[in-house]
C-alpha cells in the first residue's frame, strides 16, 4: 500500500571537525531529545542515462531507520518534495511494478536498474517544544556513496562526505530559518548539491543548457539588453536549430511533468499533458524547414493519437462541471426535477470511465515508445541545412506560414454559414494555436511583437474555445436529458441548458470577429521581422 507525505528539509555540508551546536532556545525549541544512531542502506534505481535523476526524481529501496521501504521522491513546490512510500518487500534486484508506476512516463520502455548504493551512519537529534512535540529532526550523516560502473570491467566510484539534514515534522518555515542560521553560525554550509544521489552521480549528468538571450529591443524601445545611455547590447545570434531544439526539449520536459502529475493524481494533469502534446505537434509542424519531416511527421501522428485518447475524459469532465455550475445559477422555479443530482452522478460515472482510459493510454507500449522516440530526436536531431541558419529569418518565416494558413481558414469561415461555419471556426482555433505556439518559440528573439501576438492568439483561443466547449456541453445536455426522460423525469431544464449554451456559442463567435482584425495585424508585425 502506497503512502505519501510532503518532505520539507534543508541540507548542509560540514567538515569532520564540526560540532553540532546547542539548538535549545531556537524558535520554539524547548529541548533536544537524546541522540539516536541509525544505520541506513539504500540502493538507487534509474536508467543508464539517468532519466529519473535528470527529472529531479529518485527511486530507492532503503533498509534501516523508521521509514524502511521503497521511496519515490518527486519535485514539489517551494523547495518541498513529495515522497511516495511502499513497504520494503522482498524484491531487491528490480523495482516492483507498483513502485515504478508513478515514474513510468520518465522511464519510457527502459527498465529501472541499480545505479548506486549509499550507506549512511546517521545520528538523529529531535527538536522538541515544551509539550515534547517533535518540531524537526536534525540528522548528522557520515555517508559512503558508490556509483556503479557504466561499462563492465570498470571499477565502481566511491565518495565519502559528511552532511546535515534538517527536516520539519510539526515545525514551520520560521523554525527552519532559525535552525539554519544557528548551524551556519557554527560553521555548516548550505549544500551546493540537492541530494546525496546527485553528489554520487552528478558527474554523469549533462551540463545545464545555456539560458536563452533576453528579448531584443524593438522599434527603439528599451529592452533588457540595453547598455549604458540606451545603447543596444547586441546579443549573440542563435541558430534556428538551437532555438527549435530548445523549444522541443522544453515541451518534452513539460510533457513528462504532466505525465507524472497524471500518474500521481494531481489536478490539471490530463489538461497539461494534452497541451504539451499539442505544443510539440505545432512546433514540429511549424519548423519542418529545420527538422526533417520524414522523422517528425510520424511523431506528430503519435502525439495526435495521445491527445485524442485523452480528449474524451477531459472534455466531458469540463462540460459536466460547467453544466452543474449553470444549473446552480438558475432560478429555482426553472430547475424541474433532480437535474443537479443526475448531472453529478453522470460526472462521477464518466470520470471513472475516463480515468480508466487515461491509465490504459499511459501504460500502452505505443505511448512509451513515443517518449523514447522524442528522447532520440533530441539525442540525434534530424536537422536540415537550414538549422545552421540564423534563427530570426526562420522564426519569422514560420510565423508567416502559420499565419497564412490561419488567414485562409478565417476567410473560408467568413463565407460559410450554419454548421459549416461552426466547423471552420473550430479549425480557426486550432490554426490560431499553431500561430501562438510558433510565436512563443520566437519570443526570446523578437521580444514585444511576438509577445503581443501570443497574447492576441490567447484571446482568440479563449473565445473560440468557449464556442467549441458548447458543442460538448450541448451534446451532454441532450444525452443526460434523454436519460432523465427515459427515467420518467421532467427533461425541460436540459432543453433550457442547451439553449443557454447555444447563446454562449453565438456570443463567443461574435467576439472573435471583433478580435480578428487585431489578430491579422499581430501576425503581420512578427512575420515582417525576418
Amino acid at each position: 500500500m502506497t503512502s505519501e507525505h510532503i518532505e520539507v528539509e534543508r541540507k548542509f555540508e560540514a567538515d569532520e571537525g564540526f560540532s553540532l551546536p546547542d539548538l535549545t532556545g531556537v524558535g520554539e525549541v524547548a529541548g533536544v531529545g537524546d541522540p539516536e544512531e541509525q544505520s541506513l542502506e539504500a540502493t538507487y534505481y534509474d536508467t543508464p542515462d539517468l532519466r529519473l535523476l535528470r527529472s529531479r526524481v529518485t527511486l530507492r529501496r532503503r533498509t534501516g531507520g523508521a521509514d524502511a521501504g521503497w521511496h519515490v521522491k518527486l519535485p514539489g513546490a517551494d523547495g518541498a518534495r513529495r515522497e511516495l512510500h511502499q513497504p520494503v518487500g522482498r524484491a531487491a534486484r528490480t523495482a516492483p511494478r507498483a513502485v515504478v508506476a508513478p515514474v513510468l512516463g520518465l522511464l519510457g520502455t527502459a527498465a529501472a536498474e541499480p545505479v548506486a548504493t549509499i550507506s549512511t551512519r546517521r545520528v538523529v537529534h529531535r527538536l522538541l517544544d515544551e509539550g515534547s512535540r517533535v518540531l524537526a529532526e536534525v540528522a548528522d550523516d557520515a555517508v559512503v556513496g558508490t556509483a556503479f560502473a557504466t561499462d563492465p570491467g570498470e571499477p565502481a566510484t566511491v565518495t565519502t562526505w559528511r552532511e546535515l539534514e534538517v527536516e520539519l515534522v510539526d515545525g514551520d518555515e520560521a523554525l527552519l530559518e532559525a535552525v539554519t542560521e544557528r548551524l551556519v553560525a557554527a560553521g555548516a554550509r548550505p549544500s551546493a548539491v540537492p541530494s546525496k544521489l546527485r553528489r554520487v552521480l552528478g558527474g554523469r549528468l549533462p551540463a545545464p543548457a545555456a539560458p536563452a538571450p533576453e528579448p531584443a529591443a524593438v522599434d527603439g524601445k528599451a529592452g533588457k539588453g540595453e547598455g549604458k545611455k540606451g545603447r543596444k547590447v547586441k546579443a549573440p545570434v542563435r541558430t534556428a536549430g538551437e532555438v527549435v531544439l530548445g523549444a522541443v526539449a522544453g515541451q518534452l520536459q513539460a510533457l513528462r511533468n504532466a505525465d507524472l502529475a497524471v500518474r500521481t493524481e494531481q489536478p490539471e494533469g490530463v489538461h497539461d499533458l494534452r497541451v504539451a502534446c499539442r505544443r510539440l505537434r505545432s512546433i514540429l509542424a511549424a519548423f519542418r524547414s529545420v527538422l526533417d519531416r520524414e522523422h517528425t511527421d510520424p511523431l506528430r501522428a503519435e502525439l495526435q493519437w495521445v491527445g485524442a485518447e485523452l480528449s474524451g475524459a477531459r472534455d466531458t469532465e469540463v462540460a459536466l462541471s460547467h453544466l452543474r455550475e449553470l444549473v446552480a445559477a438558475q432560478p429555482v422555479e426553472l430547475v424541474l426535477g433532480p437535474v443537479a443530482a443526475r448531472l453529478q452522478q453522470t460526472e462521477i460515472k464518466d470520470h471513472q470511465a475516463g480515468a480508466s482510459r487515461v491509465t490504459r493510454t499511459l501504460t500502452d507500449r505505443r505511448y512509451l515508445r513515443l517518449l523514447d522516440a522524442l528522447d532520440a530526436l533530441l539525442a540525434d536531431p534530424p536537422v536540415t541545412e537550414l538549422a545552421a541558419a540564423p534563427a530570426p529569418a526562420q522564426l519569422a518565416d514560420a510565423v508567416r506560414r502559420t499565419g497564412k494558413r490561419l488567414r485562409r481558414i478565417v476567410d473560408a469561415a467568413r463565407e460559410a454559414e450554419g454548421a459549416e461555419r461552426h466547423h471552420l471556426l473550430h479549425e480557426v482555433r486550432k490554426a490560431a494555436k499553431r500561430v501562438r505556439y510558433t510565436a512563443e518559440v520566437a519570443e526570446a528573439e523578437f521580444g514585444a511583437p511576438a509577445t503581443a501576438l501570443v497574447d492576441c492568439t490567447k484571446q482568440v483561443q479563449d473565445l473560440l474555445g468557449a464556442a467549441q466547449d458548447t458543442v460538448v456541453t450541448r451534446d451532454v445536455a441532450v444525452r443526460v436529458g434523454r436519460a432523465a426522460f427515459a427515467a420518467g423525469e421532467n427533461a425541460w431544464t436540459y432543453g433550457r441548458l442547451h439553449g443557454l449554451e447555444e447563446a454562449r456559442a453565438e456570443a463567443a463567435e461574435a467576439g472573435f470577429w471583433t478580435q480578428e482584425r487585431d489578430l491579422r495585424r499581430a501576425v503581420k508585425a512578427v512575420a515582417s521581422l525576418g
